[in-house]
């Protein structure tokens, strides 16, 4: 474990391999831990996995405004400096993946390839943005009233999640054992801060990113499925991929199927 002190918070990144420097983002609950499953088959690379702010080892401030995409972006450029990396590659999945594409927004020449796995580009219809502030809201405040344990149950049984019901017990349980090791507050305020009805609608953005990117999603996600050729389509230098008998988290699901992608592209872009 490392704690690398960012702009008045610390954030936890664990780092492993040597080559090509890969930062890898995870999803709302998760942590460093989550890419485990995939992290054999990026042996070769130098990889950065970090827990964003308020998850895992990462502090979780009180302070609600402190989790916004901006920020977490400001976040993560300044561990990079700190780590003395000036060139890389991004993979993010979900909440990961919307900082992803913050982040590519914001410095995609620093970038030599990007990944995006399970992640849409935000909401433009401003009813339903504030209909999922709402409803992100109303999930924070449970948190606080009824505990992680409670929490972790509702959020995995999530139809998001159906697809996961054919992964062994030992694997779900260690998942639900590491949400539980998560500060409540710091969920909420990611929910808060960082939800996709408070981002930004990226959509119109895209075209702006010039690293070569690729979109993953699973077939049986369909929401997802259906965003990354809509998003691939906006960007320059992309692909998407749409992987069978998976869900939302395609790399825990099927991480060979995930792998048989994402590696050639890597060895593809790679610096």
């Amino acid at each position: 474990m490392t704690r690398v002190a960012v702009n008045g918070i610390f954030l936890n990144v664990e780092v492993t391999g040597d080559g090509p420097i890969l930062l890898l983002l995870h999803g709302f609950t998760r942590d460093h831990r989550a890419w485990e499953p995939v992290l054999p088959c990026l042996d070769g690379y130098r990889v950065l996995r970090v827990d964003l702010i308020g998850h895992g080892r990462s502090d979780s401030p009180p302070d609600a405004s402190r989790y916004t995409m901006a920020r977490a972006v400001e976040d993560l450029q300044a561990l990079l400096h700190h780590l003395n990396v000036d060139r890389f590659g991004l993979i993010g999945y979900s909440l990961g993946g919307r900082v992803a594409l913050h982040f590519a927004l914001a410095a995609s020449e620093q970038m030599w390839g990007i990944v995006i796995e399970s992640a849409s580009p935000g909401t433009k219809d401003e009813t339903a943005r504030q209909a999922r502030i709402n409803s992100d809201e109303i999930l924070a405040q449970s948190i606080a009233a009824d505990g992680l344990e409670a929490f972790a149950d509702r959020w995995q049984a999530q139809a998001l999640f159906a697809s996961q019901m054919q992964l062994p017990t030992p694997v779900l349980d260690a998942q639900r054992c590491q949400r539980l090791e998560n500060s409540p507050h710091g969920l909420g305020n990611s929910l808060r801060g960082m939800g996709a009805g408070t981002q930004d609608y990226l959509l119109p953005r895209l075209h702006s990113i010039h690293a070569p990117t690729l979109f993953l999603a699973g077939a049986l996600d369909e929401r997802y499925a259906a965003a990354a050729p809509v998003m691939a389509a906006s960007v320059p230098k992309a692909d998407y991929a749409i992987i069978e008998n998976a869900g939302h988290t395609t790399h825990l699901e099927q991480p060979g199927a995930w792998a048989s992608h994402v590696v050639p592209f890597l060895a593809k872009h790679k610096e």
